[in-house]
């Protein structure tokens, strides 16, 4: 099932993906982490999952992996298919550096292709990646001797750029000792200050001079300071030799053209292999951004199984985590269990737990750790819980959140429920998890927990597995008298009056609105007056 960027927001995976793309080194691993996304097929989430695990494993080892260069160069590369275009020298630097990482990284995730090391194996999962992939290390090497290691272009890159150097440098050269003369000539003559250098002016050697004296000194005005107290001029001496320049820097210039095609010409056969080579880098770098991400919220990466299950010890929210980590506070973890289960095992799990309990008391927390936790293990990321969970596979994840934003009036947030519900009803099947905030609200209670009670009937029927918070006792009710469904409590301290944060399975919870009241100082004739109008029964269920 393709899940709409809406989804991933309401369950907070949208700021998930845009913490992977913090930790991106390239375009090349934001680009793939775009593409991240839920999938039911086992083999491929557990193979997601196992590339983490060892790229972790290599991190933990010390061992130093070639992660230096990953520049993307694929859209240059693909625009030398024209004959007769080049690659100008920073890109033809950026090739070889990132060629030479991809080759370094196949070499090193491969191994000894004789031998059948203890680290060969650890690699498996990251070795797949390299199956396909050509590497060019000739062309690597034939970029070294072109361009040096700063990424410039070589003298001795053609016997023709070494005669042009050695010219230019000769000639810029005889110019300098020209220039100097002249300038300690009008220093003695107090035309210039002691402290004055030749200079440059569009790519003419020049001297900076007053403009009250700049008739003393013949020659060319270039150009003149933003404040008007100095002009450039070029001696008449030296203008004929800075032609002579000029012309040689035009003819610098059209022989490292001409290198930089030449070269383009062996690149050309493989531009196809070039750029899918670029794969790798991208997933590496997007398998290096999942496994930091794992780090900073203590993520593990599960083995998965292929039935739907969800049987989590200390699980944590990782949003919520980060949140609370800058306030110095910490996130109450959460253990849930969603398993088909016997009827000897009824009161501690089943596949749909109705969660209930006070209002901000954590129940919706719950239900966003269930679904986000869930939906980054089917897109290979890692979770914060314990080693003691265990999780399976979804085919769907279907949500009905409510905004508590919404502008919408009752009537209609009631009818995008019942929209969401009947969508539920048809989609729903025994590896669907469903996740419904406040089951029923949005209109009179009465009829709203009535059809909210028909409607879990037939989720039920389908053999869905789910997290639904409620307030309503009905569907308290419900969880006791069907198999396979569960109450959990979310604890209430009733001394303190405060909620706990803790989920507990078995059992349904209070919403605690004589308690709350009372706290607030509620007179206890309307306190009473209330309890006379829910009856007795009500609240000795409550």
């Amino acid at each position: 099932m393709i899940y709409p960027d809406t989804f991933e927001e309401k369950i907070g995976f949208k700021e998930v993906r845009a913490l992977l793309r913090e930790r991106c080194l390239s375009s090349l691993g934001k680009e793939c982490i775009e593409k991240v996304h839920f999938s039911s097929d086992t083999d491929e989430v557990n193979e997601w999952l196992e590339q983490v695990r060892e790229f972790r494993a290599i991190q933990n080892s010390g061992i130093e992996m070639p992660l230096q260069y990953f520049f993307d160069v694929r859209e240059a590369v693909a625009r030398l298919r024209i004959e007769g275009t080049h690659l100008d020298e920073a890109e033809l630097f950026d090739l070889q550096r990132s060629l030479d990482t991809i080759h370094k990284l196949v070499v090193f995730l491969r191994g000894n292709k004789d031998e059948e090391t203890e680290e060969k194996n650890d690699r498996k999962a990251l070795r797949h990646l390299t199956d396909d992939i050509k590497t060019f290390p000739e062309l690597v090497r034939r970029i070294g001797q072109i361009l040096d290691k700063f990424g410039h272009m070589r003298d001795d890159a053609s016997p023709e750029l070494a005669r042009i150097r050695k010219e230019l440098a000769k000639a810029e050269g005889s110019i300098s000792r020209t220039l100097w003369s002249i300038l300690r000539s009008a220093q003695s003559e107090g035309l210039v200050d002691k402290d004055v250098s030749p200079t440059l002016r569009d790519g003419r050697l020049v001297i900076p001079i007053s403009p009250a004296l700049k008739r003393k000194i013949h020659g060319i005005v270039h150009d003149e300071s933003a404040t008007g107290k100095t002009v450039f001029i070029e001696p008449t001496e030296v203008v004929e030799a800075n032609n002579h320049i000029r012309e040689l820097e035009a003819q610098e210039r059209q022989e490292i053209i001409r290198i930089l095609t030449e070269f383009s010409k062996e690149v050309r056969p493989h531009i196809e292999d070039i750029v899918d080579s670029y794969s790798l880098l991208a997933t590496i770098d997007m398998i290096r951004a999942k496994a930091e991400l794992a780090r900073t919220i203590g993520g593990i990466e599960l083995e998965v199984s292929k039935k739907p299950l969800i049987d989590w010890t200390r699980a944590i929210h990782p949003l919520l985590m980060l949140s609370l980590k800058k306030q110095n506070r910490e996130v109450v973890p959460l253990d849930i269990r969603l398993e088909n289960n016997n009827k000897e095992a009824k009161a501690s799990y089943g596949r749909l737990m109705i969660i209930s309990g006070p209002n901000a008391g954590g129940k919706s927390v719950c239900l966003k750790t269930t679904g986000l936790l869930q939906y980054m293990i089917q897109c290979g990321l890692s979770v914060p819980m314990s080693e003691r969970s265990r999780a399976g596979i979804f085919r769907h994840i279907l949500i009905d959140i409510g905004d508590e934003q919404s502008l919408e009036n009752d009537l209609s947030t009631y009818s995008s429920h019942l929209l969401n519900m009947k969508n539920m009803m048809r989609t729903a099947d025994d590896r669907t998890l469903l996740l419904i905030d406040e089951f029923g609200t949005g209109t009179e209670p009465q009829i709203g927990g009535a059809i909210a009670e028909s409607v879990l009937e037939e989720l039920w029927k389908q053999k869905a597995f789910g997290v639904i918070t409620t307030h309503y006792q009905n569907l308290k009710h419900f969880a006791e008298n069907h198999e396979g469904v569960v109450n959990g409590a979310m604890l209430y301290d009733r001394h303190e009056m405060r909620p706990l944060f803790r989920l507990e399975p078995g059992r349904p919870g209070s919403s605690f609105a004589i308690e709350i009241a009372r706290k607030i100082g509620i007179p206890e004739r309307v306190i009473n007056n209330a309890s006379e109008i829910v009856g007795s029964d009500y609240i000795q269920s409550d």
